[in-house]
């Protein structure tokens, strides 16, 4: 089982309207709502995989009965420790006349000491079922910037690898903890290494302590750094739509392939290929099965020379 952490979930709402313009009100065409954040959304694709799946979290208030209820619904299990606070809401406005995406996203809850302990208690008992934890997203308001460490340190305990998918300090202070697999985008990769050639930036997060490195590079694919070496993963095609969601189906791949031992460079092309095929469905956490099938026999996975050594992160 594949029990994926979302320490600040939310419900998301996805609005759809035929051209998003600047000051202006807008009729909506299409209104969807469901329970969210990136370890949710990568539960969902595993879940439609039909792969075994809990999602674990936090959550609190109506909003967060309201992301039960949901998951409740799509047959999804959850274990998400109880909050005072308010879950909180993301909305995303989707331009129909360009594809394009744009993105509101709350802050979360502030989660106090006792309610961390809680999760805590409650995480241990699930990694004990767990063949692979995947931790992802924003830490909530009131959570040290180590959490995400302190819960790759209880999973390595209990000898289950760890994928790590978020960003600054969250990222920067788990890498010493060891996760076995790190996945940020461009942006994030610069942001934590202060390095603008992904290569390179990637290499400097395993010399930090991380066991792989799989960057998202968008439409141009992934790039891996591994103890077996490094690789780019490039789609044959690059596809309009609504990207929200498209890394957190290549979080669910590169799980999958970790827990069933898959090689590097199949793993890559899987992971490519559902992310391009979420970018073809409506909602994240959601694919397009055609597109996924299509594609990945058609993504070029390639070898890239190694890097001279480089030192730790400081």
């Amino acid at each position: 089982m594949i029990v994926t952490v979302t320490l600040n979930p939310a419900l998301d709402i996805t609005h759809r309207v035929d051209r998003l313009r600047p000051h202006s009100a807008h009729r909506v065409r299409e209104v969807g709502a469901r329970a969210g954040g990136k370890g949710v959304n990568v539960s969902r694709v595993l879940h439609t995989l039909g792969l075994p799946t809990l999602v674990t979290g936090l959550a609190g208030g109506p909003t967060g009965e309201a992301v039960r209820r949901e998951l409740c619904r799509a047959e999804l299990p959850e274990l998400l420790t109880p909050v005072d606070g308010e879950t909180r809401r993301t909305v995303a406005v989707v331009d129909e006349h360009t594809g394009d995406t744009t993105t509101l996203l709350e802050p979360g809850p502030v989660v106090r000491p006792e309610e961390w302990r809680s999760f805590l208690a409650d995480f241990a008992a699930c990694v004990e079922r767990a063949t692979v934890v995947v931790l992802s997203g924003s830490l909530p308001p009131g959570l040290p910037e180590d959490a995400y460490a302190t819960l790759v340190h209880a999973a390595r305990a209990r000898a289950v690898p760890a994928v790590l998918d978020t960003s600054g300090p969250a990222l920067r202070a788990a890498l010493p903890a060891g996760p076995a697999l790190v996945k940020p985008n461009a942006d994030e990769l610069a942001e934590a290494t202060g390095e603008s050639d992904p290569h390179r930036a990637a290499e400097a997060l395993r010399a930090a302590g991380a066991e792989a490195v799989v960057a998202s590079l968008g439409p141009d694919g992934l790039l891996a750094v591994t103890p077996e070496g490094a690789w780019r993963a490039v789609p044959p095609e690059r596809l309009r739509g609504n990207p929200t969601g498209a890394g957190d189906a290549a979080v669910a791949a590169l799980a999958r392939g970790l827990a069933a031992g898959v090689s590097w460079p199949r793993r890559l092309a899987e992971a490519v290929a559902l992310s391009a095929a979420t970018v073809a469905a409506p909602l994240a956490g959601s694919f397009d099965p055609t597109v996924h099938r299509r594609l990945r026999d058609a993504v070029d996975v390639h070898p890239l020379p190694p890097l001279p050594p480089l030192p730790a992160l400081s």
